[in-house]
């Protein structure tokens, strides 16, 4: 359901529909870190998705806090894998 949460979001986007979408991404990465926990691939897409909105409205700030800890979550599941 959180990936289909975050998919919608990416509609509401290209609508502009940023508040829509914002309040999705919320809830998607909320569902996502209490299923599969904070540091899983799944919420490290959200987190990506979430930024490229934030910085769509020049909150580059934010966005670069999601990417950070998106970068940190594909890092550590591409060390674990090696």
């Amino acid at each position: 359901m959180a990936s289909t949460l975050r998919e919608l979001a990416s509609l509401y986007v290209e609508q502009d529909w940023d508040i829509e979408a914002e309040l999705l991404h919320k809830r998607s990465l909320a569902l996502q870190e209490k299923v599969l926990g904070p540091s899983h691939f799944e919420v490290a897409t959200t987190l990506e998705a979430f930024a490229s909105l934030l910085r769509k409205n020049q909150r580059d700030a934010e966005a670069a806090e999601f990417a950070k800890r998106a970068k940190a979550i594909r890092d550590a599941n591409s060390t674990e894998k090696n």
